[in-house]
């Protein structure tokens, strides 16, 4: 089988016979079952030559019945208004001058989509077609990226509208009966303007982060970082907003390893932990900040941080899914993007995060970072 010429620079020549399945791929240390993508390839004569454990799990027929067949009733694929793909493109009698069909959407038997593209290889330019080379793709993964992506863009849009409306009216109230209320009905619509300006901005900067995060691109901008102390700062934060001193827990093992990490990113994990075990959860909060092996490969220190409350905690079941976009613990409102959000600023750093249940029978989040201190101070 000379499939050698779409994989290897400089083959080309493909007027040898036909070899095994395997062919010129064997001789490159590759079988062709080893492809994560769907190869179909089919002779001078059109009849299936090659076809490989990946087109038998995407097209559910086995290489036994494809192999020897004609490759238009091996792969009977329809475009998408019903008509016959190999009959539209004529592989073996169309423009001599073709080379290659591109990936489009084509559909299977019984209606399965799948994304296909073929390589028409030729003896010489304009010479009779010796190989058909098609590869497939399932497009589930594609499916579910686009599902993700629609789905936020729903979330997005329903988080924004509530804050919108409610600006839009308090301004437009304003603006048209100014004169008519008092000073502090002025103060309150103000305030809350201010609130839903604040919860807009904070939707656009988790929209951006997911952005970054998804297309690899979140910068992390190491300096020191006293992580006791940032810990401290956000539970003054909730007592000064109301909270009683004694929910929170903080203990601090010493001496704890000097930390570099980006300290901005570093407190949006920890509010972001913290309110979780808030807002959902019960009775003390207990933060441990402690040192531990560190989670990079070449480095042996590390800091871990665990946030743990005594709540109803999480379901077993939910384990799995709670740094998934869009998990919400409960309906207490949220995007349920924040997690999804810590863990790839976590990972980000290098370092790792996981969820369990606390000893209290609560919630228990443990983060763990490598100090990842500059070479200069090594």
């Amino acid at each position: 089988m000379s499939v050698g010429t779409s994989s290897a620079p400089g083959a080309r020549d493909v007027s040898r016979p036909p070899a095994p399945r395997s062919g010129d791929l064997a001789e490159l240390g590759i079988d062709p079952d080893d492809l994560p993508d769907g190869l179909v390839v089919a002779d001078e004569h059109g009849h299936v030559i090659c076809f490989n454990a990946a087109a038998e799990r995407i097209t559910a027929v086995s290489a036994p019945e494809a192999l020897g067949q004609r490759l238009e009733k091996a792969l009977p694929l329809e475009d998408l208004e019903g008509r016959r793909w190999w009959q539209l493109t004529d592989p073996y009698g169309g423009l001599a001058i073709r080379v290659r069909q591109p990936e489009r959407n084509l559909l299977l038997p019984g209606g399965r989509e799948v994304l296909v593209s073929v390589r028409y290889v030729r003896t010489e330019p304009t010479g009779p077609v010796r190989r058909v080379v098609v590869s497939l793709r399932d497009t589930e993964a594609r499916r579910r990226t686009e599902r993700s992506h629609a789905e936020l863009i729903a979330t997005v849009a329903h988080e924004l509208r509530s804050p919108l409306t409610s600006v839009k009216g308090f301004t437009a109230t304003l603006l048209a009966k100014w004169e008519r209320f008092t000073d502090d009905q002025k103060r309150l619509m103000l305030e809350t303007v201010d609130a839903d300006a604040d919860r807009v901005t904070r939707l656009i900067a988790e929209l951006l982060d997911i952005s970054r995060i998804d297309s690899g691109r979140l910068e992390v901008r190491r300096q020191p970082v006293d992580i006791g102390a940032a810990v401290g700062r956000h539970i003054q934060a909730y007592v000064a907003a109301g909270q009683p001193a004694d929910r929170f827990l903080l203990r601090l093992e010493q001496p704890l390893p000097d930390l570099w990490a980006d300290p901005d990113k570093i407190d949006q994990v920890l509010s972001n932990l913290l309110e979780n075990a808030v807002r959902h959860g019960e009775g003390t909060v207990t933060i441990d900040v402690t040192p531990t092996a560190s989670p990079r490969e070449g480095e042996d220190a590390g800091t871990s941080v665990t946030v743990s409350d005594e709540g109803s905690g999480i379901p077993e079941e939910s384990m799995n899914r709670v740094f998934t976009r869009f998990w919400r613990g409960s309906k207490r409102g949220g995007t349920g993007l924040g997690l999804y959000i810590v863990k790839g600023i976590v990972e980000a750093h290098g370092g790792t995060i996981t969820v369990g249940r606390a000893a209290g029978g609560g919630a228990e989040f443990r983060f763990t970072l490598p100090v990842a201190a500059p070479a200069y101070l090594a």
